[in-house]
């Protein structure tokens, strides 16, 4: 069937009305279309679009086909952002308080002669903060996560044993500088002398206990293992700054203020690995299957 001419003179001409047919042709899903023989756009397609169909929605809405994005990992960065910001605040309120023998010291002072009692127990919890005794745990740690590293052909397997030693290494840098300039006077327990904030002994035991407990984790293979490995750097933290302040070798604010200053630094080595973890899982991977 051929189709009805155009009547000519409409082009311009709008009339109201729904438009009318023509002989021969359907609109999009008429009934029956698919059998007056003419081939149309619409002919065999359902008259709804499948659910299977639709297009992924950005925002993993209903009706997103799967894999549904998760959030962003810039997201999980916050929290260790605020372990950067609150902990140097605080060190820099202590620092001046000290700098400045503001009253935040008295308060201080009062809370050493609570704690101060020297006994052996104590001074053996000290010592954990000796340099002959935590430098010789973060050397052996970083050697035999290298050597696993290397071992199983992890990408960049000597970024977190380096990371760690340098940070060690930074240390006795920060340190000494401000002993030195703040000058602040022992405790009445101990030989009068001055250089005592903050304290080096309590800043040694976080970052050599810390960073080995950092570097350690990945190559920890339960969740078990990883929070036992967790709570024993925590009480030998807690158990060196306990010690320095019963013993009366330190001012309770000398090991608060290396708690902030080691809190810093340690989030800045966990922010570090973290990075360098997601590069080698977004790059080529090795032809390793991991730590076991």
């Amino acid at each position: 069937m051929r189709d009805t001419p155009r009547p000519q003179g409409t082009v311009g001409d709008f009339r109201p009305g729904p438009p009318q047919l023509r002989p021969g042709r359907a609109l999009a899903h008429t009934t029956g279309a698919s059998g007056s023989g003419s081939p149309h756009r619409s002919d065999g397609r359902p008259p709804q679009t499948p659910r299977g169909a639709r297009r992924s929605d950005p925002d993993g809405r209903l009706g997103t086909t799967p894999p549904v994005p998760g959030r962003p990992t810039s997201f999980l960065l916050f929290p260790l952002l605020g372990l950067l910001g609150l902990p140097a605040l605080l060190f820099a309120l202590i620092t001046w308080q000290v700098v400045a023998h503001g009253p935040l010291l008295r308060l201080d002072s009062r809370l050493s002669s609570a704690l101060v009692h020297p006994d052996r127990f104590s001074s053996g919890l000290s010592d954990l903060g000796n340099v002959q005794v935590a430098i010789p745990v973060l050397v052996a740690v970083i050697g035999y996560v290298a050597w696993r590293g290397r071992a199983t052909g992890t990408d960049r397997w000597w970024l977190p044993p380096t990371a760690a030693a340098v940070l060690m290494a930074l240390v006795p840098a920060i340190i000494v500088p401000l002993k030195d300039w703040t000058a602040r006077p022992g405790t009445p327990v101990v030989p009068p002398a001055v250089g005592y904030f903050p304290s080096g002994h309590t800043a040694t035991a976080a970052i050599a206990y810390g960073s080995s407990t950092l570097v350690l984790l990945p190559w920890l293979a339960s969740a078990r293992a990883r929070r036992l490995a967790v709570g024993i750097c925590a009480a030998l933290v807690l158990g060196v700054s306990y010690g320095l302040v019963r013993r009366g070798w330190h001012w309770p604010l000398d090991v608060v203020a290396s708690w902030c200053l080691a809190t810093v630094l340690l989030t800045a080595l966990r922010l570090l690995l973290s990075r360098s973890t997601r590069r080698s899982s977004s790059g080529t991977p090795s032809s390793s299957t991991g730590p076991s």
